[in-house]
């Protein structure tokens, strides 16, 4: 998790005296865009976990952006998923601007949202990515074959993060865009 420390409603990435996280805003969306664009190119709308973020909106609370100044760098999504019953997020697309990476831009969006879950009283957030990057924020490798999502996807990458303590225990199934 994080260590910053909040400034003024916004909270200071530990490589970037300068960065500001707030709560994303609907104005932010095409800039966000454009940066995915950049960052993942085409093939992103062809990835499983933007079938299940297709035509549901974020969630505002929840989902943060990085300026310098006023250039937007990053971005975080959360968006509400479900799996049968139960109620979870997905985490993404975390992005970064080229030029910023590697400065814990992305780890600062990512803590700042699950903290922003934790206390909304959510419970357990999803995501497909890279393992060693996202453990040290809390998530682990969803057993396998125990969540099935909606197209191709390495098992290895689906990654839960539990925000209540044995909140995935009951979990298993198709994860669905949440309506």
């Amino acid at each position: 998790m994080s260590t910053a420390a909040p400034f003024n409603g916004f909270t200071q990435a530990p490589d970037l005296p300068a960065l500001g996280l707030r709560p994303l805003h609907p104005s932010d969306l095409p800039q966000i865009e454009r940066l995915d664009e950049r960052a993942f190119g085409p093939g992103r709308f062809a990835r499983t976990a933007y079938r299940l973020r297709e035509g549901v909106g974020p969630d505002f609370a929840l989902s943060f952006v990085a300026h310098v100044g006023t250039l937007l760098v990053g971005s975080n999504i959360m968006t509400p998923v479900k799996c049968g019953a139960i109620e979870m997020l997905l985490l993404g697309p975390l992005t970064v601007e080229p030029a910023f990476r590697s400065r814990g831009i992305g780890e600062a969006l990512a803590a700042r949202s699950l903290e922003a879950a934790r206390a909304a009283g959510q419970k357990l957030v999803l995501l497909v990515g890279d393992e060693p990057y996202y453990a040290r924020l809390g998530f682990k490798r969803a057993p396998y074959g125990r969540l099935v999502l909606p197209g191709p996807v390495d098992p290895a990458r689906v990654l839960i993060c539990e925000l209540v303590e044995g909140a995935f225990e009951a979990v298993g199934g198709l994860v669905l865009k949440a309506t």
